[in-house]
């Protein structure tokens, strides 16, 4: 398979500053969604097909969000930090609103248009990683692929991101993870038998397997046998080299809850077993996009120490942003997954069946659930940023919020994959 190609250097730059007092956290949150954010506009680079980009301040609004400076907030910047400002880019035109309708009664945040530049690029870069990198998918996966549109996700999931590289680990790590999901777990192959197996394996790719020199070899070698593993190989090369050992150890640790997640579910359709209510929302909390937001501070440039991470408080915000944002998931593929052959669990399915509600009853039900998700990650972000209210642990609280509302952001809008069933 052809090697990683690095990205360009990209230099680690602030964000907005820490949220001056704590019990105005949680209004701070959300931005008004109509102030455009800055655009780097990328060179691209002939010799590899990349680009990089550059951003700081120039306007009032630039110098907000170039973050806090002085003693004490070196910590978040990654190793090499900045020694002086970068050129400020101009601030692009604001991109015209996409179609989409939010599900109705679903307590969410609107945010502003992802920016047309950034997610141009993205787009283009990540198109390029996945054909001609890892070789992820046959021609006829092309209007699917495209159809994600995951360079809209990311920039909307990461507003933060100094530069497009920053940017770029979270989108190789995107893609990966789905697919292993459509090729081990569903769409493209996928199946219940033998999962565990696949999983392990293409966990070692991001997680790597240390043996003897004499079984070394054919584990390395297996690591390009199918499209899951090359992706998570590669993704995970470009990953380490931009994060801390302690971020990359928390990136793989979230990974196995994915996978064991993952692994619930298969054992659940293969013993025709329907869960209770409250065993499929534990489920969806291993199962769910977690290992996303839980790199918020990398793609940022910037690292929350681990000690500050593993407090419990921050554990719990963390778990309850990725319940929240797994349910949003189940609203919106809904209408997709009832068209799919067998039964797709989702939390209106398991609420119709296990409390014998109406298909309708079930949905407005699953949205109650998610709205008290919601309202308890906000209430717990607030409660951590007033009871340890250090730079990089609000940064980190922020990047998380974002992170929430643009992976909402991101469900709404994307009609090529969604619809909302007709219940109103």
């Amino acid at each position: 398979m052809p090697e990683a190609v690095p990205d360009a250097p990209a230099p680690a730059v602030p964000d907005p500053p820490a949220t001056p007092s704590a019990p105005d956290f949680l209004t701070a949150l959300h931005p008004p969604a109509g102030i455009p954010h800055p655009s780097p506009v990328p060179a691209p680079d002939p010799a590899e097909g990349e680009a990089t980009g550059t951003t700081t301040a120039g306007s009032s609004l630039q110098r907000i969000l170039r973050g806090p400076t002085g003693p004490g907030t070196a910590s978040l910047f990654l190793t090499g930090g900045h020694d002086s400002p970068l050129p400020a880019p101009p601030v692009p035109a604001t991109a015209a609103p996409a179609a989409g309708r939010a599900v109705p009664g679903l307590y969410h945040h609107p945010v502003p248009e992802p920016d047309p530049a950034r997610v141009e690029e993205v787009s283009r870069r990540i198109k390029h990683w996945a054909e001609e990198e890892v070789q992820l998918y046959p021609e006829e996966w092309e209007a699917q692929f495209d159809g994600f549109s995951v360079g809209r996700y990311m920039v909307g999931c990461h507003p933060d991101a100094p530069t497009v590289d920053h940017l770029m680990l979270a989108t190789r790590l995107m893609v990966a993870e789905n697919a292993v999901d459509d090729c081990y777990c569903e769409d493209h192959g996928g199946s219940p038998v033998g999962l565990g197996g696949r999983l392990l394996l293409a966990h070692t790719a991001i997680d790597p397997f240390h043996s003897t020199a004499e079984y070394t070899p054919e584990w390395q070698e297996s690591l390009g046998s199918d499209a899951p593993r090359r992706a998570y190989r590669s993704a995970m090369d470009y990953f380490v080299r931009a994060a801390t050992p302690s971020q990359t150890d928390r990136y793989r640790h979230d990974m196995a809850r994915l996978h064991m997640g993952y692994l619930a579910e298969a054992a659940w359709a293969q013993t025709d077993h329907l869960p209770q209510v409250w065993e499929y929302l534990a489920m969806r909390q291993f199962n769910n996009f977690r290992p996303c937001p839980t790199i918020t501070d990398t793609v940022g440039g910037y690292e929350l120490p681990a000690d500050l991470h593993a407090r419990p408080d921050m554990q719990r915000v963390i778990a309850l942003a990725g319940n929240a944002t797994t349910i949003v998931n189940d609203l919106y593929s809904y209408t997709k997954e009832l068209d799919s052959p067998g039964r797709h669990l989702n939390l209106p399915v398991v609420i119709a069946e296990r409390e014998r509600l109406s298909e309708r009853d079930a949905y407005l039900k699953a949205i109650e659930v998610h709205n008290e998700l919601q309202h308890a990650f906000e209430a717990a972000a607030a409660d951590l940023a007033e009871a340890c209210p250090l730079p990089a642990v609000l940064r980190f609280l922020k990047g998380v919020a974002a992170w929430v509302d643009g992976n909402h952001d991101w469900h709404r809008t994307n009609t090529y994959r969604y619809s909302l069933p007709d219940f109103w």
